[in-house]
């Protein structure tokens, strides 16, 4: 294509934005209103998974050893956790060092165990990480069936909820998102139809004349593009300056709780996200309105 015609195609795209002012201005707002929802469930959604992996990352086997095992049992047991295919790491965790750690983590009030230092009644343990945190479970059970375990913890049931909220989370996310997409490119279709039906007679004696179809496609092609980009503007704006002030002023007060994706360059992903959805869904919706409209 010649830098003259392009430039023709992009002046009438944009001329035609003014022509229709009010439908304009409907179809980038819809758009605006649909991308602005899209990027708060797409934030919401990668901070979920975010937060989730974070916790997945945390699940661990606690295998304790039966007090009957001898070294040499532990050093055999320990042979085995390794060999497990699903399992990346596994750490030992002598029982001093379980009753150090619980009196630890109860404050002042884990001086109450300190004579229990003398005589342990707690067992050693293997820590064992999956490479896979939804291997997790059955690991777990294989571990179970091991000599000298005698007791293997892992939290089943928070961990199959975890995994079950997870996945609906993200299915719930994913069907809305589409929805909301497939509603913005109904909304900008509308309107290049009106602009077409408007133009209707232009466009016949420009057929008449020898135009080709990609010639006056092109025009609408650009408005369609323009209004995914106007209405792509605000949403923008609204998620960098709401979520900056999300990790910048509100998570700090959280410490601990959660732990949100750093501000950059996960906004900036964002916002190049809808600013490319936007112009994707205004380009698709005008080519539907002008395919259908030149096949008569």
């Amino acid at each position: 294509m010649k830098a003259r015609t392009f430039g023709r195609h992009l002046r009438e795209g944009s001329k035609s934005l003014g022509r229709n002012g009010w439908m304009t201005f409907a179809s980038a707002s819809a758009v605006t209103v649909t991308l602005l929802l899209v990027g708060v469930f797409f934030m919401l959604m990668m901070n979920l998974n975010h937060i989730a992996k974070l916790i997945e990352n945390d699940v661990e086997i606690r295998v304790h050893v039966d007090a009957a095992a001898t070294a040499d049992d532990r050093k055999a047991m320990k042979e085995k956790l390794d060999a497990i295919k699903q399992v990346d790491t596994v750490t030992f965790s002598s029982k001093d060092k379980e009753l150090k750690d619980l009196i630890n983590s109860m404050g002042d009030e884990g001086q109450a165990f300190e004579p229990f230092e003398q005589q342990n009644p707690l067992n050693d343990v293997f820590v064992v990480k999956t490479k896979e945190p939804t291997d997790v479970a059955k690991v777990a059970k294989q571990i179970e069936k091991y000599p000298y375990a005698a007791k293997v913890q892992y939290g089943q049931d928070q961990v199959e909820k975890l995994f079950k909220v997870l996945k609906v989370a993200r299915n719930i996310g994913v069907v809305l998102i589409l929805g909301l997409l497939f509603t913005a490119m109904f909304l900008i279709s509308n309107t290049i139809k009106i602009t077409i039906v408007a133009r209707r007679e232009e466009i016949e004696i420009m057929r008449l004349v020898g135009a080709t179809n990609s010639f006056i496609r092109w025009p609408f092609f650009i408005e369609g593009l323009f209004l995914g980009l106007l209405g792509s503007i605000v949403p923008i704006a609204v998620i960098i300056g709401v979520y900056s002030v999300l990790y910048n002023e509100v998570q700090p007060k959280f410490d601990g709780f959660f732990e949100l994706l750093p501000a950059f360059p996960f906004v900036l992903q964002v916002s190049l996200l809808l600013l490319l959805i936007g112009g994707l869904i205004g380009m698709w919706g005008s080519t539907l309105s002008i395919r259908k409209f030149l096949r008569k």
